[in-house]
Formats: C-alpha cells, sequence, structure tokens
C-alpha cells in the first residue's frame, strides 16, 4: 500500500510505460508548470490543448523547454476544450486535464451527450486524496465539488468511486467510513439512517470490495484515541481510508479546513465516473496539488 505522493511517484516511474495526458486549454503557468514536473518526474507524456503562443510564454514565463510537450494549437477556448475531449475519445490520451478554463466548461464538454467522456446513465463524482503529516495514510475523500446532494444512490456510486481510486493506489480492500455528525442512528438526523442502509449494503454484498461502517462520527473514523474513549466497536474506526461524507457542504469544509489549516498536507482531486479520469483541481489550486492530481489519475487508468 503506498502511504504518500512520493511513493506514488516512484511507483509511476517504476512501470517504464507512461500513461498520456491531454490538457485542456493548458495555457496556464501552473498547468504548465505541473505538466512539466509531471514530464521531467516520468509520470506521464503530456499534449497541451491551447493556444501555442500562450502556452509558448508561459512555458518562457516557468523556465520550461515547450519540446517537453506535444502542442495541439486551438485559440479558442470552447473549441480547446472539445478538441481535448475528443482526443481522449479517440484514444489519444489515456486521461484529461483541466488547464485554465472554468469548472463549468470543462464539465459541459465531458457531460456532453454525444461527444463527452461519461457513460450512458452514468455519474460523475469527484475524489480528494489528502496526505495529512498528523494520519498514517492517505484519506480518499468525497463528494466536495460535484454533487451537492447525493441521494442513496449516488452515495453508493461516490463511495464505489472511492473505492476503485483507492484501490488504483494499492489499497486491497478499502475501509470506508460513512460520516454523520453521530456515530449513533437517529430519525433526526437523516444521514445517519442513508449510513446505516450502506453498512449493511456492503455487508449484504451489494456493494462490493471494501469494508464500511456508519454512521460514524468524523473523531471515531480517523482518531483511534476517540474510538477508546466511546468504546466504539469497528472494523473501520479510527482507521479509515475513505471518507464518504453526507454532503457536499461538510466534504468541501473537511477539504479546505484541511487545506488552510493543516501545516503539510498535499492533496488532488480528479473526477471519476467519466471513461476516463479527469484531473480537476481549482484554477488557483497550487502546482503541488495539479502535479499530484497528475500522479493519482495516471494511478487510475485502467
Amino acid at each position: 500500500m503506498l502511504t504518500t505522493f512520493e511513493q506514488i511517484y516512484a511507483e509511476l516511474r517504476s512501470r517504464g510505460s507512461r500513461k498520456r495526458m491531454v490538457a485542456a486549454w493548458g495555457v496556464d503557468g501552473h498547468t504548465v508548470a505541473a505538466a512539466g514536473k509531471a514530464v521531467e518526474l516520468g509520470l506521464a507524456d503530456v499534449t497541451l490543448v491551447g493556444d501555442e503562443n500562450l502556452i509558448a510564454q508561459a512555458c518562457k514565463d516557468e523556465g520550461i523547454d515547450i519540446a517537453a510537450f506535444t502542442i495541439v494549437h486551438n485559440p479558442n477556448e470552447m473549441a480547446s476544450i472539445a478538441q481535448a475531449v475528443q482526443m481522449v475519445r479517440d484514444g489519444e490520451g489515456d486521461f484529461l486535464m483541466k488547464g485554465l478554463c472554468s469548472t463549468d466548461k470543462f464539465l459541459r464538454a465531458i457531460l456532453n451527450k454525444e461527444t463527452g467522456l461519461l457513460p450512458p446513465k452514468g455519474t460523475l463524482t469527484h475524489c480528494t486524496t489528502l496526505e495529512i503529516p498528523s494520519y498514517h495514510k492517505l484519506l480518499f475523500v468525497g463528494d466536495v465539488a460535484v454533487i451537492p446532494a447525493p441521494d442513496l444512490k449516488q452515495k453508493q456510486i461516490i463511495m464505489e468511486c472511492l473505492v476503485r481510486t483507492a484501490q488504483a493506489v494499492g489499497v486491497a480492500k478499502p475501509k470506508v467510513a460513512i460520516i454523520a455528525a453521530t456515530e449513533q442512528v437517529l430519525s433526526s438526523q437523516p444521514a445517519s439512517i442513508e449510513a446505516a442502509i450502506l453498512s449493511k449494503m456492503v455487508d449484504r454484498g451489494q456493494i462490493k470490495g471494501c469494508i464500511a461502517d456508519g454512521p460514524l462520527a468524523l473523531d471515531v473514523a480517523i482518531d483511534q484515541e476517540s474510538v477508546a474513549i466511546k468504546g466504539l466497536v469497528s472494523p473501520v474506526a479510527g482507521d479509515a481510508d475513505c471518507l464518504l461524507f453526507p454532503n457536499i457542504e461538510s466534504g468541501n469544509v473537511f477539504y479546505k479546513a484541511n487545506s488552510k489549516l493543516v501545516a503539510g498536507v498535499r492533496q488532488s482531486g480528479i473526477l471519476v465516473g467519466a471513461k476516463v479520469p479527469c484531473v480537476l483541481s481549482s484554477r488557483a489550486d497550487s502546482i503541488d496539488t495539479k502535479l499530484n492530481s497528475i500522479a493519482i489519475a495516471a494511478m487510475s487508468v485502467k
């Protein structure tokens, strides 16, 4: 099992063959810098789709040789996004990355029923991977960015996507904590009821490939001392690999609290559920976060 992003980098380098990434409207310094680092470290080969003049300027500003990339010139933002998606559909890339374009435009191209990357009746969700210095392994968290108020079926899909991502990084049977405000099942808290249902679905084999328990409050999901104090008996508590949050508000606050308040935290973000992994980080995210996202996406390619 890989427990840090550096170990993931080493694993990708050891495989000998690089996955191919296509960056949509990859014209900004952060995208170019992260993509250049991915090429330098041997994590992926990169094609940048966008205005070649803007790409050249970004490479110059970042001190990167433009020859490190394959450049597909397209001076129109929306057209370049559609072209990047089409290239991946046509097998010219193994995974997709969002460049300077907005998330709305990126998602619109992926979700296009005729030319996009979502399978029929598919659901797109966001998986965050966190390397938190005070925790003993990587945490896979969802959904913090795409599905606002998931129903029971959507929670099942989010869980399955978290499990697949954790498995891609070497966690054979991920432990999923289904988060609520308390570990008690209370009629006044619907999230706790759905957590109990999902947990039982795992027990009965309706959701495969993982161990799950819920509802679990966040403290008992990730802290052994809290488990001991509360006397909780659980195969997941205190040792979770995946955290399934009840809604986007709770997941997003957890993600941002870690990113802004936890010293040394490292993170990534990808879309799961499309035909290929899609790197989705904020335009304001650090180069390190974008590089980590590229690594997780490359590991997730089937």
